[in-house]
């Protein structure tokens, strides 16, 4: 090995503070420390020195970050030079002051390299410093001493460092085994020390190790890519997406930089442009999808002052805020910058698609080829062609000189069953500017479309590729915007297009008869027989007009109408697909946040839907969005309403609205009644004076199970009793608590408190007072998952309700150390609406409470409606994530609607007081 060529230092990276200039910085710390003699004192010197030097530099760097928040290449070069500075110092001074060595022997050589993200010269504020102390051989006294007092400067100074001593024989064993440790050693580079020896460790990495095992290496980093995507969620559009790991993220761009440098030996991006893995167009995707990331996770970094990856809600904020995003458009300036995201998340995805191409076609990456096997080979249109197991395309040239071509490779793609070759989709990326208005009013374009939509039953797979390449946009300009548009709120979990394409899945899903016990009834209206491209444009196009400052309904119904005019629909399908956009959330609203017992609900309803037609497909529409929004949405809950609501509404389209006559319902309810209480043993007169005991209010309300519980309780009760029937109710998704006491007031708020203590959600409530002075109240509650109480729990919520009604336990107090929000949901914006509807039902006022959900909250509410005197007959709950719909029935202490514009005002803000005294409350613990 020669030794002509000594220690030497890294040269200055681009971006390097001049304080940590090796040519002044070293001669000067040398200064610093003359005169001093022990070790202890120049390690403890050195340390103060040089943390002093690194905060003045750190600080620098991070004002011209923050003066440029977006630009984060030159910031990550910075702080790796600065850690190069550092680094250099510290071996300068273990090896001159603490451990000098005047003629180093052949095998006392150490050469301090960077690997991993340092290596590459990439570092965000909180980055490890990961470090490989190589030697020649085995590590000498003078090696270990070295390496031994600069770890010790360095975590004097709480540097977070990685670490490790190998010599190169060591390197190249290890690496041979370990892919972690052979992925490190492709991104070393020299920091300081013995430079010939890093040099041999380059040449004989690349001739012994790399040369021979490129395949193996490009399979090991891509299925690892493909564990670390499934362990991030499997979606690249997860809103709270881990910038470094997640789906289209920093470590996919690393990935690329790896497998290239391993095969190539290149040190930049760029040079792969060079070698034909990518047209200059591509890497500019890339280098920009890079500068953007790596600016999220500096500003993140930053914000935490830990080394913090993940993108949650209350980060979202303040990096948006932090990067120069601004309100605009009816959209927050977090769902800008959410939406720019995804956006190069995406790109980053397209990049990769290419970059794989270009490895199967140099042989050192094999095609998937699973879905292969099994699938019976089907003869290609013409103008295609398999190219190793996927779709491609024979003629470039002829190809898109028919641009209707760009929707025809879909088409064939579903009815082939071929993944579609990434070659081919570069042509179409290529050339979205041939899709144009004549294309877009082309009936053979239209046909191509809907039949990707309707003949094939995966729609969802066509969808989704034409949406991350830019086709469905292209040929329906107005779905553009919705584009990896971010709904800042915890309720929905995907960006708006992803949402809609999810939709569309479970629509296919349900035609599929997927989910015949789970949605019958939509499997029934399907198998009858419905109007499938009326119903599909409508669940495609139902969220299109999003983020803008109008209503998202009316305005997507005019851009729906629109679309499928272009298409070719007739004048009776445009305005059914219309109606369906515009009132995409009526069935939903309905079925959720009223009491769909009351006739004049059902009546208003049914009334607003017309026809038994567009209550069906109104229904399965509904269904396809609520189970779009995520996982674990669509519940036995909101299942059981929406049955119950089609129901009712369907017998009333078929036999008039007279049907929903409330004299005939109560009639019905207390004939359902006796029977069920004949058939349990009654006698005649109990069954008369149990039937007599109560008001007709409470009589349609109630399922008949619920009011013979109430009848088994209230058999014999005394003034002072108060008796409790808890029960799991499976088929609702719920549990449901019904008691029966001495009737007072501000008994329904107490139970409300009572329940909500055990952190049981109330979905559901039901109120009455019987003739004889009993409250009969029911409720149906949800654990925190959404579930029925587990059987083990329920003597628990029984002991709390009962210390809560006999005064053991003040709800008021108990909530004061349990009603904080999470910090998670700290910034998403509610804003508190609170309505009166006095036409919503013959006989109540509705109050409509829409804010921030918090355990505490129903109990407030309550409690504020009792300390004004006001009867509550029911509360239906509406969960959305972190907001919550509350609507309840009122009358006042006379029995009558609130009709006084004077006492609506002042009862409003009475509960808007409340509201804000809770939320201050919990922003207090």
């Amino acid at each position: 090995m020669p030794d002509d060529n000594p220690v030497q230092s890294a040269p200055a990276l681009p971006g390097a503070h001049s304080v940590f200039d090796p040519g002044t910085f070293l001669p000067a710390l040398d200064t610093a420390l003359a005169g001093l003699t022990e070790a202890r004192d120049i390690r403890a010197a050195t340390v103060k020195l040089l943390s002093e030097a690194r905060k003045s530099a750190m600080a620098d760097i991070v004002t011209g970050f923050e003066s440029h928040p977006r630009a984060a290449r030159e910031t990550v070069r910075a702080i790796a030079s600065l850690t190069d500075g550092i680094v250099t110092a510290i071996h300068h001074v273990a090896t001159t002051l603490l451990h000098p060595h005047s003629s180093p022997s052949e095998i006392e050589r150490l050469a301090v390299l960077a690997v991993g993200g340092y290596g590459r010269a990439e570092m965000a504020p909180q980055s490890d410093v990961d470090l490989l102390f190589l030697t020649p051989w085995k590590v000498t006294a003078w090696a270990e001493s070295v390496v031994e007092s600069m770890l010790y400067m360095l975590w004097d100074m709480n540097l977070k460092i990685g670490h490790s001593v190998r010599s190169v024989d060591e390197c190249l064993r290890l690496g041979a085994g370990d892919m972690t440790i052979r992925t490190a050693l492709v991104e070393h580079r020299l920091v300081t020390g013995y430079a010939p020896l890093a040099q041999e460790l380059r040449e004989r990495l690349w001739s012994e190790l790399f040369v021979k095992t490129v395949p193996e290496f490009v399979e090991a980093k891509l299925a690892e890519r493909d564990a670390r995507h499934e362990k991030q969620g499997g979606q690249r559009y997860v809103l709270e997406p881990n910038v470094k790991e997640g789906k289209g993220g920093l470590r996919d761009l690393q990935t690329l930089y790896w497998i290239g440098k391993y095969i190539h030996r290149v040190d930049r991006a760029v040079e792969l442009v060079d070698l034909g893995f990518f047209t200059r167009e591509e890497h500019l995707s890339f280098w920009q999808a890079e500068d953007f990331l790596w600016a999220v996770r500096c500003h993140l970094h930053l914000i935490a002052g830990r080394p913090v990856d993940q993108l949650t809600f209350d980060m979202q904020v303040e990096v948006s805020q932090r990067m120069g995003y601004r309100d605009g458009n009816g959209r927050r300036e977090v769902e800008h910058f959410m939406q720019d995201y995804f956006r190069h998340a995406t790109n980053v995805g397209e990049v990769t698609r290419v970059f794989l191409t270009a490895l199967e076609a140099s042989h050192v990456h094999k095609a998937p080829f699973l879905g292969r096997l099994f699938r019976r080979r089907r003869k290609l249109r013409v103008g295609f062609a398999e190219d190793g197991g996927r779709l491609a395309v024979a003629d470039s040239e002829e190809f898109v000189r028919q641009p209707i071509n760009l929707l025809r490779l879909f088409e064939e793609a579903l009815r082939t069953g071929l993944l579609i070759h990434p070659d081919a989709m570069r042509l179409v990326t290529m050339h979205l500017d041939l899709i144009d208005d004549s294309v877009r009013t082309n009936p053979e374009a239209a046909r191509i479309f809907l039949d990707l939509l309707l003949k094939h039953g995966n729609p969802e797979r066509a969808l989704r590729r034409m949406s991350e390449l830019g086709v469905l946009s292209a040929f329906i300009p107005e779905f553009e915007p919705i584009v990896a548009m971010m709904q800042f709120n915890v309720y929905h979990h995907y960006t708006v297009d992803e949402h809609s394409i999810q939709c569309v899945a479970a629509l296919a899903e349900i035609e599929r008869g997927e989910h015949p016990d789970d949605l019958p009834l939509s499997h029934e209206i399907m198998e009858a027989g419905i109007n499938r491209r009326v119903l599909y444009l409508a669940t495609l196009l139902h969220d299109i007009g999003k983020g803008r400052p109008e209503d998202h309904s009316i305005l997507g119904a005019r851009l729906a109408r629109r679309v499928v005019t272009r298409l070719g629909f007739t004048a009776e399908e445009v305005e059914t697909v219309e109606w369906l956009v515009r009132n995409h959330l009526l069935m939903s609203d309905v079925a959720q946040k009223r009491d769909i017992s009351d006739p004049r609900t059902l009546r208003d309803f049914a009334k607003a839907v017309k026809t038994k037609k567009r209550l069906d497909m109104l229904l399965v529409l509904t269904v396809c969005d609520i189970r779009g929004v995520g996982p674990g949405t669509w519940n036995n809950w909101k299942a059981m309403l929406l049955r119950k609501l089609h129901q009712e509404t369907a017998a009333a389209l078929d036999g008039g609205l007279e049907e929903l006559n409330r004299d005939k319902r109560q009639n019905e309810a207390k004939r359902a009644l006796r029977h069920l209480l004949v058939a349990t043993g009654w006698e005649a007169k109990e069954i008369r004076a149990e039937i007599a005991r109560h008001y007709d209010s409470y009589w349609p309300g109630l399922p008949t199970e619920t009011q013979a519980i109430f009848a088994r309780l209230l058999n014999g009760i005394g003034p002072d009793e108060i008796r409790i029937d808890l029960k799991p109710d499976t088929d609702r998704d719920a549990t449901r608590a019904a008691f029966v006491l001495s009737d007072h007031p501000g008994i329904f708020s107490r139970l409300c408190g009572a329940l909500s203590l055990m952190g049981a959600n109330v979905v559901d409530a039901r109120t009455y007072t019987t003739k004889d002075g009993y409250a009969t109240a029911v409720f149906w509650v949800q654990d925190s998952d959404g579930h029925p109480y587990a059987q083990d729990r329920l003597p628990r919520l029984r002991r709390m309700i009962d210390r809560t009604l006999n005064g053991e336990v003040v709800a008021r107090d108990a909530f004061a150390d349990r009603d904080k929000p999470r910090k998670r949901d700290s910034q998403f914006r509610f804003p508190t609406h609170v309505t009166f509807d006095n036409e919503g039902s013959d006989i109540y006022t509705i109050i409509e409470v829409d804010t921030r959900d918090r355990p505490g909250l129903l109990y407030d509410l309550t409690r504020t409606l009792a300390t004004n005197h006001i009867q509550i007959a029911s509360a239906v709950i509406a969960t959305y994530g972190a907001q919550v719909v509350d609507s309840f029935y009122v009358k006042d202490m006379f029995g009558m609607k609130l009709f006084a514009d004077a006492k609506r005002s002042s009862l409003e803000k009475k509960l808007r007081l409340a509201i804000q005294q809770g939320t201050e409350r919990a922003g207090k613990n």
